[in-house]
């Protein structure tokens, strides 16, 4: 398995700054790997199943050569009524090596979480606190067995 710890940073790196950032995109590349070996593989819908978790879903919304966009979530009761949650959807740049939430759906079904983002004036601080949520989630997910 490849071990996000080695991503590199640098004396400037401090939570919240952009050098950071960019390296929380690669540890969340990295952990998407531990989930799915090929990403370039992924052309449909799949599903992780496995006892200790909910089903976890990945399903392709955009595919190109260099970027790849991706849904990644739970999905919750009926056929008629799916719930996605949490419901990312995750850019995944396969030459940089990087991924990143581009949206999270969950800011409006759950208070807490609204007022929390409510809070964040800057697209920085935003961006961060998606990714952050992506990075312990994906770690999440591998320590219950999903992969695809």
């Amino acid at each position: 398995m490849i071990a996000d710890q080695w991503c590199e940073t640098t004396w400037r790196a401090q939570p919240g700054s952009f050098v950071s950032l960019m390296t929380l995109y690669e540890s969340n590349f990295v952990r998407l790997l531990w989930l799915v070996r090929d990403l370039r593989a992924i052309t449909k819908c799949t599903v992780s199943k496995v006892d200790s978790d909910c089903d976890l879903y990945l399903t392709p919304l955009e595919l190109s050569r260099y970027t790849s966009v991706f849904r990644l979530t739970y999905e919750f009761g009926a056929e008629t009524l799916q719930i996605r949650d949490p419901d990312l959807e995750v850019c995944v740049y396969h030459d940089a090596r990087l991924a990143e939430v581009r949206s999270f759906r969950g800011f409006r079904r759950h208070p807490q979480l609204a007022k929390l983002q409510s809070r964040l004036k800057r697209e920085l601080d935003q961006r961060w606190t998606r990714n952050m949520m992506l990075n312990k989630w994906l770690e999440y997910c591998a320590e219950r067995g999903h992969h695809f």
